[in-house]
């Protein structure tokens, strides 16, 4: 039985909200940033209202660079949404990021040679209503 992915539901949209605008607008810049504590300095990705490290709902944006290393990663071989489907099989990687935070991206290109540690950048994908995802690719030698 062959799918007619023409038929197959959109992917999900993230949920932009006050608390989180400018981190999808600088994807849409093509530009990576991350929350960082008013108070205690401390970076934090995903963004939420607070701070886990002093409680401080006072914070800024500051931009990262989209080098770092994978921590690990998981193929996907069943999606989790039926908008996934024509994707499958994935790689999903979760990078340490040089600025010493975690990012969960998708993989872009083969992961033949994908091992912990590996040198990886974040690439910006404009995927469709407006939004920009970051995905990491395996770094050229």
């Amino acid at each position: 039985m062959s799918t007619n992915y023409e038929e197959l539901p959109s992917k999900p949209q993230p949920q932009i909200a006050a608390g989180n605008e400018a981190y999808w607008q600088a994807l849409r810049e093509h530009r990576l940033v991350v929350q960082r504590c008013a108070d205690c300095q401390k970076l934090r990705h995903y963004p939420r209202p607070m701070c886990d490290g002093c409680y401080s709902m006072a914070f800024d944006w500051l931009e990262i660079s989209p080098r770092g290393v994978v921590h690990s990663w998981a193929v996907t071989h069943h999606p989790f949404h039926p908008g996934f489907k024509q994707d499958v099989p994935y790689t999903t990687l979760t990078i340490d990021l040089e600025a010493g935070i975690r990012l969960q991206t998708p993989l872009l290109g083969e992961s033949g040679n994908l091992a912990f540690g590996t040198a990886v950048n974040i690439e910006f994908v404009d995927v469709e209503n407006n939004c920009t995802i970051p995905c990491a690719r395996i770094a050229a030698a």
